[in-house]
């Protein structure tokens, strides 16, 4: 039986680099005749730390969470998800309050229930 010696090396500059660990955040969503709602539950973030992304149908939110206890080490929040086709990214609004994210998605008027008129023949 033989035996290799291989020496693994890290590429240049990767001991700087600091891994932080990346949680998806659980969340409640609803639905309505005028919107979508989404709750995410991302404790201990900051406003200024968090981002939403809407490229195409895919909505993408992702936070921050920098301040942890000693000897805690900071992490991310990172959740995507896939919109029904017509939202429009201008008028999705985002909250945060009291480590809640609420991303508010309004609906098309194609996109909402319409009431169809039944006729005689």
């Amino acid at each position: 039986m033989s035996t290799e010696n291989t020496t693994m090396t890290k590429p240049q500059g990767a001991e700087k680099l600091q891994q932080r660990a990346t949680y998806a955040p659980l969340c409640d969503i609803y639905e309505n005749k005028e919107e979508i709602l989404i709750l995410a539950d991302v404790p201990g973030v900051k406003t200024e730390d968090v981002a939403v992304h809407l490229d195409k149908d895919q909505l993408t939110l992702e936070a921050r969470r920098n301040d942890v206890g000693a000897g805690e080490a900071a992490y991310d929040y990172r959740r995507a998800f896939v919109v029904p086709r017509g939202i429009d990214g201008d008028k999705i609004t985002a909250s945060l309050q009291n480590g809640v994210l609420r991303l508010a998605l309004k609906k098309p008027a194609e996109a909402k229930p319409r009431q169809i008129a039944v006729t005689s023949s």
